[in-house]
């Protein structure tokens, strides 16, 4: 089944200290994501994937269509829904792996995962290790960790949270192969049970990997 639908999606960001400039990055753009399979998103750097994935996850609003969400048994309409209703939605069906971590300083890198999993500290820690990240970082807040340890972080707490559907943006960019590998097996996992993916991997390999179906975003410019 279908767990999330965007229709017609509209976007353009206003420039207003250069007076008023309008850049249109998303025009009518559909997509669909089933359950059990993962959908990539391609294109050339700056055709918008980045501003699809955010705004699914309602971090952008958007200026036209509708993005609708398979939540607690019924379809919500996140595109211009109360912002109570894009959190709830968020904390139990919509997860969200961005390229950056973003935390609270001073929090350690257990403390992040575990409330991802309701405090859950021994799935955490066994996430955390899977993801290669040493139990003598665990207690450590992970603004003190290296690139590559801080993306693993963030696809802990993205995992970890079991939602129905999740959102990938670039989430290997940072990665050794070996860590690739855990990240591929992760969403092969997610996958078998039934979450809805979609994702954007530069990474050649991971995406001929895990990709089930291709969104192609072409630039505006391009496609006029």
């Amino acid at each position: 089944m279908r767990r999330l639908e965007a229709t017609g999606l509209e976007k353009a960001f206003v420039l207003h200290l250069q007076g008023g400039v309008r850049i249109p990055v998303l025009d009518g753009v559909d997509c669909a994501l089933e359950a059990g399979r993962c959908t990539v998103l391609a294109g050339p750097s700056g055709a918008g994937k980045s501003t699809l994935m955010r705004a699914l996850y309602g971090s952008y609003r958007v200026d036209g269509g509708a993005i609708r969400v398979w939540h607690r048994g019924a379809w919500v309409d996140i595109a211009g829904g109360d912002p109570r209703l894009v959190l709830e939605v968020r904390r139990e069906t919509l997860g969200y792996v961005s390229q950056f971590l973003r935390v609270v300083p001073r929090v350690s890198a257990l403390q992040i995962v575990a409330e991802a999993a309701d405090g859950d500290q021994e799935r955490a820690e066994a996430l955390l290790l899977r993801l290669n990240i040493p139990r003598r970082l665990h207690g450590l807040p992970p603004a003190t960790f290296s690139g590559g340890e801080q993306q693993r972080v963030n696809l802990a707490r993205g995992f970890i949270g079991g939602h129905p559907v999740l959102l990938l943006d670039e989430p290997t960019a940072s990665l050794d192969a070996e860590n690739r590998d855990v990240v591929i097996g992760l969403i092969a996992e997610a996958k078998a049970r039934g979450a809805a993916l979609a994702g954007i991997f530069h990474d050649g390999a991971v995406r001929e990997a895990v990709a089930d179906s291709v969104l192609t975003i072409a630039p505006i410019r391009e496609a006029a």
